[in-house]
């Protein structure tokens, strides 16, 4: 029986907007066009026919922008350029030269894009109602807008626990959306899963279940999975982050992406295949926190492909591996054959709200 998989974590990008990212440099790692045309060849995987890609979720690629959008700052220019982008892929209207084609437009299954949720519900209403203009009014594109991300990952200190923020990501799930959550504990510091912690407790607490918002956190939070050895699990970092992480499970509606593990592991080469079981077992106590705290049915299968590339090995390895990789986790963990569907595919459609 095949499973069908839901990535649900890739970006996509235009050679020609490469200059309105604020991580672009000309001789970047990622400084090249990543289009469905070459997704679609980093996920054919064919030792693994039983895993049926069925399609992914895109998420908003770091823009240069701003809250306020004013002509004296970036302003809202360069992420609505991102949904109408994503709205020709869904439509099946490309541009010449951007990479995909009118038989793609199945593929994308939500988009979530980023939007000035510091800003507090006034901010993001006049946003999403030029996001619903870029899209079209009840159109296919306007209905796989599933929820919005704004990274905190690269942020100053106090930005989640602003009034704003916290009023901010209450209104999206009382307009049925969700929040995707980046923080980064390794680079960014655990001070930021301290203040999501904070932000999460603000916007759930004495809220009924059915009206608060669904929290969609990535990539693990971005551990330090490069500590090793039997003693990993005694490790003051492992320690803070599990701590962390399992305040952040206690809201019912959150839910983690099992992704991102090659940004933080050493870097893979293309030419050698990896150690599976060995980079199975280098991540065992991680996921073993994420499974026990919010089981299954809270986790997702994520490639963060094209991300996932520079410590993977390449485009034509990179995504193959992790899926490999997962596998071995899901395995290793005992999952029955409903639980893995659950976090190929089931958990980012029921987080989501998608159809597939």
């Amino acid at each position: 029986m095949s499973i069908p998989i839901v990535d649900s974590h890739i970006h996509l990008f235009p050679k020609s907007h490469l200059p309105t990212f604020t991580w672009y440099t000309p001789d970047g790692p990622l400084a090249s066009q990543h289009s469905v045309d070459e997704y679609r060849a980093a996920s054919t995987h064919k030792s693994h026919s039983h895993l049926q890609p069925r399609g992914f979720i895109f998420l908003e690629t770091d823009r240069l922008s701003s809250v306020d959008d004013t002509s004296k700052s970036h302003g809202w220019t360069h992420p609505l350029d991102e949904v109408s982008f994503l709205t020709r892929i869904i439509n099946g209207t490309p541009h010449p030269g951007e990479g995909h084609t009118v038989t793609d437009q199945r593929l994308c299954l939500a988009m979530i894009p980023w939007a000035p949720v510091p800003g507090g519900p006034s901010a993001l209403e006049a946003y999403m109602a030029q996001v619903r203009a870029r899209t079209g009014t009840d159109t296919i594109a306007w209905k796989k807008v599933r929820g919005v991300r704004y990274l905190v990952q690269d942020k100053p200190r106090g930005v989640m626990g602003q009034k704003g923020f916290v009023q901010g990501v209450q209104w999206l799930g009382r307009q049925g959306l969700t929040f995707d959550l980046g923080v980064d504990a390794r680079s960014g510091g655990l001070w930021q899963l301290e203040e999501a912690v904070e932000m999460m407790e603000s916007v759930c607490g004495g809220v009924a279940l059915e009206e608060q918002t669904p929290i969609i956190i990535n990539h693990l939070c971005k551990p330090n999975l490069r500590l090793s050895g039997s003693d990993t699990t005694e490790h003051t970092d492992f320690r803070a982050w599990k701590a962390l992480v399992e305040r952040m499970a206690c809201w019912p509606k959150t839910y983690m992406k099992l992704s991102g593990a090659f940004s933080e592991l050493p870097p893979l080469s293309e030419e050698k295949d990896p150690d599976i079981p060995h980079l199975v077992e280098q991540l065992q106590p991680w996921v073993e926190v994420i499974f026990r705290c919010f089981g299954p049915e809270r986790v997702m299968f994520g490639s963060d492909w094209p991300v996932c590339n520079i410590g993977g090995g390449g485009n034509a390895v990179s995504r193959g591996r992790w899926q490999v990789v997962v596998e071995g986790i899901l395995e290793r963990l005992g999952l029955d054959q409903e639980q893995k569907r659950r976090v190929w595919g089931g958990t980012a459609v029921e987080a989501y709200g998608i159809e597939v």
